[in-house]
């Protein structure tokens, strides 16, 4: 059953709302199993609406939608109240949750550090730490793979952030960051969260966590602004930004894009490594196929940003694991005025939903969508898709800013791991995706392997 609110003309489409309780509309919902919802509301529509509480959002799953929404009309959104009343208190006001003249100054300022003759510098780093963590696994020992591609991506982007080794700080930063997104997933599915400034015990929890986050970054800045060695990290690059008038960052906005970078620098890649190895382990043929590649191409030295396209096979992987288990599932948008997407009408203020989760599932994109099957990322057969129906990073003015730096991470992590050691899953384990308890679509309880070294 659905209700409808008609628009003001007769030429605009109607909008159907999924059946709610009266108060709290689809929340409760929302917040007990989030991707089951999404999936029902894509189900029922291409466009279809829910509400949190009396507040309508819609959802729309279209790639023309998708490029409407986050491309032409990208100015007419922003991200809303929920993010930046969530957020800004907590990491400041940084490149995720800044909007407007300020968003645009200080991507034009971070953008040219991003750019992918920039990144392919940061491949050695990439390399050299993955040998460093696989050395630590013992033939036949249990490992939790969703802590180990965190802990190795912590340290990679604890490198080539600050040029700093983080391997050994992991535990501490890890918890601390854990804390913090945890905090934030939680407030994510709350109508109305508490303020963050009030004394509760999650408040104080992540207060603590946040103030040994920006000890350490703070101790980084300090060491390089006192430093005369040259360096080719991000923060050097920051540190020397300058923007058209030739004023460089503010402390609280350095502070604000570090503590950004750092979190969403290693959350998002090793959260899609860990889906990676978990497909592979319930794939053998096609896990063995990327073992044949490694070995041939590789020979047993470890890969450098050159052999990225002599590999072609692992790169299918790791996006055919981003269609399945995009680790932003979810994204919003505010309207900031009103604003007519495929006819629908979108009215100021009003919330509009885009999930790559959903939109990556549409059969007559990718048949049989449940299927792990890397063949959908040939060249060929990958230039067939639609513009924007594979979203893993957004799309527009505000696609993610380390888009290249994640992908060429995500391939060189899972050809030099693969080379090294072969995992298989510890038997009796429940594997589902939790976006309640994380900020990312993470493993509930993390994932066991056992590791044959090879």
């Amino acid at each position: 059953m659905a209700t409808q609110v008609k628009t003001d003309t007769s030429e605009q489409k109607t909008i159907h709302y999924l059946r709610g309780t009266p108060i709290l509309g689809n929340l409760p919902e929302y917040s007990r199993d989030r991707l089951t919802l999404l999936k029902r509301i894509a189900a029922a529509g291409d466009v279809y609406g829910m509400h949190f509480g009396p507040f309508p959002a819609v959802m729309f799953n279209k790639p023309e939608h998708i490029h409407s929404i986050l491309v032409e009309h990208a100015y007419d959104f922003d991200k809303g109240d929920a993010i930046h009343n969530i957020f800004r208190p907590v990491v400041g006001d940084g490149i995720f949750t800044s909007e407007g003249d300020f968003h645009r100054r200080q991507r034009k300022l971070m953008a040219p550090s991003f750019q992918p003759r920039h990144i392919a510098s940061y491949a050695t780093i990439m390399g050299d730490y993955s040998e460093q963590i696989q050395q630590t696994w013992q033939d036949g020992a249990i490992v939790d793979i969703d802590q180990q591609m965190t802990n190795l991506t912590m340290s990679i982007i604890g490198k080539a952030l600050f040029d700093a080794d983080v391997f050994a700080e992991t535990d501490e930063l890890g918890k601390a960051m854990s804390v913090l997104f945890a905090h934030v997933a939680q407030r994510l599915s709350m109508l109305l969260p508490p303020p963050y400034s009030w004394p509760l015990p999650g408040n104080i929890r992540t207060r603590k966590a946040m103030q040994i986050l920006r000890n350490s970054v703070q101790r980084f800045i300090d060491e390089r602004r006192n430093s005369t060695t040259e360096r080719n990290d991000f923060l050097s690059i920051l540190l020397q930004a300058r923007d058209e008038d030739g004023n460089p960052m503010s402390d609280d906005q350095l502070m604000a894009e570090c503590l950004t970078l750092f979190g969403a620098g290693h959350e998002t890649t090793a959260t899609a490594l860990t889906w990676t190895w978990y497909l592979l382990c319930q794939h053998p043929e096609i896990y063995q196929k990327v073992l044949q590649e490694v070995d041939t191409v590789l020979q047993g030295r470890t890969p450098t940003y050159d052999d990225l396209t002599k590999l072609p096979y692992c790169l299918q992987v790791f996006k055919e694991t981003l269609r399945l288990y995009p680790p932003a599932y979810a994204t919003s948008r505010r309207a900031l005025r009103d604003v007519q997407i495929d006819g629908y009408h979108v009215s100021k203020n009003q919330v509009a939903l885009i999930a790559p989760y959903t939109l990556h599932r549409r059969p007559e994109y990718f048949p049989d969508p449940e299927k792990f099957d890397p063949e959908r990322f040939t060249p060929a057969r990958e230039k067939q898709l639609p513009r924007n129906a594979f979203v893993p990073f957004g799309a527009g003015p505000r696609i993610c800013i380390g888009l290249y730096f994640s992908m060429m991470e995500g391939h060189l992590l899972l050809a030099t791991l693969a080379q090294r050691a072969k995992f298989s899953l510890v038997p009796g384990q429940t594997i589902t995706p939790d976006p309640l308890h994380h900020l990312t679509l993470r493993p509930a309880g993390g994932i066991r392997v056992a590791v044959t070294r090879r």
